[in-house]
C-alpha cells in the first residue's frame, strides 16, 4: 500500500465510528454499498481461501451474491476444487480489497451449503448462456480443448432449448458464517486503521479490539 495520504471521503463511516457494542455486519453493509457507488469494476469480488487434503492453501476470486445477518454467500461447481475442499474442511477466509476506498475486510469462519431453494432462486437470475455453461462445464477438471468445450455448451444449448434450464445438480452455494471480521482502513504514513470483531458462535455477541497496523 502506498505511503501517500488517502482520498477524503467525509461522509463514510469509518471503523473509529463504531463500538464493541454495534454490529460489524452493518459496517460491512456500509462499506460494501460504498464500493458499489466508487468501484469501476466487481465491487462484490472477494477472494476465498481454502485447504486441500494437505492442509496446502488454495484462493481464488470468486463474487459475493448474497450477505445479510447469516454470512456471505457465493456459487459454484460443488465438483471443483473449492468445492471439493470445502465438503472436507468446512472453513473459510475471505477478503475484500477495494482500491479506490483504500480499504480491505477480511472474514473467516465455517461454511454450510445454501438450501436448494436459495440456489434455484439465484440460478434463475442468471443469463440463460450461464445456466447453460454451468451445465457443460465440468470445473476444475482437466480440459483436452477450448473445442471439447463449445461443443458441451451446443449440446446443453440444443437440449434445452425449450422452456428455462433447471439448476444442475452439481451447481450450489456455500455460505460463510463469520466469527471473525477484521476492517482495514488506509492511513497516512501506514499508520493504518485495523479493527477486528469476534464471536464464540453465530448469534452470539460480538467482542472489539483494535490491532497494531
Amino acid at each position: 500500500m502506498s505511503d501517500a495520504a488517502p482520498i477524503e471521503h467525509p461522509s463514510r463511516l469509518t471503523v473509529g465510528d463504531f463500538t464493541a457494542a454495534d454490529e460489524p455486519l452493518r459496517l460491512f453493509a456500509q462499506w460494501l454499498e460504498e464500493a458499489t457507488r466508487s468501484e469501476p469494476n466487481d465491487p462484490n469480488a472477494m477472494s476465498v481461501a481454502t485447504v486441500d487434503a494437505n492442509g496446502l492453501p488454495d484462493v481464488r476470486m470468486v463474487l459475493l451474491k448474497g450477505f445479510d445477518q447469516h454470512g456471505a454467500v457465493f456459487y459454484t461447481n460443488m465438483d471443483s476444487q473449492k468445492g471439493r475442499e470445502l465438503a472436507a474442511h468446512p472453513k473459510a477466509a475471505l477478503l475484500f480489497h477495494w482500491k479506490s476506498l483504500r480499504r480491505q475486510i477480511r472474514l473467516r469462519g465455517p461454511v454450510e451449503r445454501v438450501s436448494d431453494a436459495e440456489a434455484d432462486a439465484y440460478f434463475a437470475t442468471r443469463s440463460r448462456l450461464s445456466q447453460l455453461g454451468a451445465w457443460a462445464s465440468k470445473q476444475s477438471s482437466p480440459l483436452e480443448s477450448r473445442l471439447a468445450f463449445e461443443k458441451a455448451v451446443a449440446l446443453y444449448t440444443a437440449k434445452h432449448a425449450i422452456g428455462s434450464v433447471p439448476r444442475p445438480p452439481h451447481w450450489s452455494g456455500f455460505r460463510v458464517i463469520p466469527m471473525s471480521i477484521e476492517f482495514w482502513e488506509d492511513r497516512p504514513f501506514r499508520l493504518h486503521e485495523r479493527v477486528e470483531f469476534r464471536r464464540d458462535a453465530a448469534g452470539a455477541a460480538w467482542s472489539k479490539t483494535r490491532l497494531y497496523p
